[in-house]
């Protein structure tokens, strides 16, 4: 009488999982990038960089066991190239969320991959795309001299966030052959070995307080360990052009988090310049065909799809 008791799996249900997982991972990073935000003030955008990269590297080892694989010179000499601009990519973007909002940190940074994405365009509509950027940007940032509402020097620590950002796109299509798992476990591991000494020496003994540090699993956790989960839960059914449409949303959804948790209010040029960015960033996905390899957050391989959310 029970051998109906279990029921197949919805069709509905298993369509939706997917996208659902894409949502949740998208949602987890910006909480617990705006969670890390209220860090700064104990641990300094250093420290709590630090703390952010090494707990992930430890929880990403621990879940991943990379010494399971092996690897040749040249692999390993990939891997730190990527782990590098990876560290060097969280420390700018945390330096930046110092002194401006987290939507607009993610809006500056985004022209990385969407600079990497256009790089060998072709077509006219993708200049278009670059123009869309570029006018974002002129509205975003504070070229007139008026530094009111934006700190310059965080929106150069954005811009450098920016550039490596699109370094790690193409050090990380370098070792994309590699176990992706593998691959983002060493990487973060080499990001803590820049990133922690630097974190230390600014943030001193406060990185070793209990509370702190809980605080920072709670962190790493939101921003790597769940976003990489769910990331990889989507990406097995969701066509990589569609995961990258919906990563362009990051900006904003930054923007609504820094809003709802850190009380950073936008003014209508600057949702007006993310917007620009983020409509720059789909026309790129969608406007790119399969030949010409577009190198957005998600748009090769799983290397780089789980390592689209390193940088918040």
């Amino acid at each position: 009488m029970f051998r109906n008791a279990s029921l197949p799996r919805s069709p509905a249900l298993s369509i939706a999982v997917p996208y659902l997982a894409l949502i949740g991972g998208i949602l987890f990073l910006s909480i617990g990038t705006s969670f890390a935000k209220t860090l700064f003030p104990v641990a300094g955008a250093m420290g709590t960089a630090a703390m952010r990269v090494g707990l992930s590297s430890l929880i990403l080892l621990m879940v991943w066991r990379p010494w399971r694989h092996s690897f040749t010179r040249k692999d390993l000499k990939g891997l730190a190239l990527y782990g590098a601009v990876m560290g060097l990519m969280n420390l700018s973007f945390y330096m930046s969320l110092a002194t401006i909002p987290l939507g607009i940190a993610l809006a500056i940074e985004f022209t990385g991959p969407l600079a990497v994405a256009l790089f060998n365009a072709r077509k006219p509509i993708h200049f278009v795309w670059v123009l869309v950027a570029a006018a974002g940007l002129s509205l975003l940032l504070p070229l007139d001299g008026n530094v009111s509402t934006l700190d310059p020097v965080g929106c150069a620590w954005a811009a450098m966030a920016a550039l490596f950002w699109a370094l790690y796109i193409v050090f990380g299509q370098r070792v994309s052959h590699l176990p992706s798992g593998a691959t983002v476990a060493v990487g973060m591991t080499v990001a803590a070995m820049v990133v922690v000494p630097i974190g230390a020496v600014s943030a001193g003994a406060v990185l070793l307080d209990p509370r702190l540090l809980a605080m920072g699993v709670l962190v790493a956790l939101a921003s790597s360990a769940i976003p990489y989960t769910l990331d990889m839960i989507a990406l097995k059914a969701i066509p990589k052009r569609t995961f990258g449409v919906a990563v362009s949303a990051d900006p904003a959804i930054g923007a609504l988090a820094g809003l709802l948790f850190l009380g950073e209010h936008l003014t209508m040029l600057q949702w007006l310049a993310i917007a620009a960015v983020m409509t720059a960033s789909v026309g790129a996905v969608l406007t790119t065909s399969r030949s010409e390899k577009p190198a957005l957050p998600a748009a090769d391989n799983d290397s780089d799809d789980l390592g689209a959310k390193q940088a918040a």
